[in-house]
């Protein structure tokens, strides 16, 4: 299994040119909110709690941590973060009336349209052609950033 550093930078490789970083700054974030979005409606029938049912993104969320954890637990808990905020966002928004399954598929596409843009500014393919895990890797990657940031080892 590869460790955290090797996956980040094999993603790193083809995320050099500034306008395509900048580019997953914004649409990385928001393809992983709009798939929360959309498992989000998806309703498990139980009540974790008066108000708060249990719903197929918070599953898949918990089995996307522990994919994390398993590459790195302090940056699992950025994940888990970022995580909870997509949940609260996601629920906001179904809650303030607006179609949330819609305005995730809307953010879906537009994001994803500009991830292909910036990758063919960069001019090489997205890494999840390679292998479907940099799908989680994205994330990861720019959680990293964040740490880096902050003075925070992952």
């Amino acid at each position: 299994m590869k460790s955290i550093s090797q996956w980040l930078s094999e993603y790193g490789e083809s995320h050099q040119h500034p306008t395509n970083k900048l580019v997953h700054w914004i649409c990385v974030p928001t393809i992983f909110f709009s798939i929360v979005g959309l498992f989000y409606g998806i309703k498990l029938g139980i009540e974790l709690m008066p108000g708060l049912p249990l719903n197929l993104a918070m599953v898949l969320l918990a089995l996307t941590v522990l994919y994390y954890v398993r590459l790195s637990p302090s940056l699992a808990v950025g994940m888990l973060l970022f995580s909870i905020v997509c949940l609260w966002l996601a629920q906001r928004i179904e809650a303030s009336g607006w179609v949330l399954w819609q305005v995730c598929l809307t953010l879906f596409v537009l994001a994803w349209i500009g991830q292909f843009w910036g990758h063919k500014v960069e001019g090489k393919k997205p890494s999840f052609f390679k292998d479907i895990q940099f799908l989680l890797i994205g994330p990861a990657w720019l959680m990293s950033f964040i740490y880096q940031r902050l003075g925070l080892r992952y």
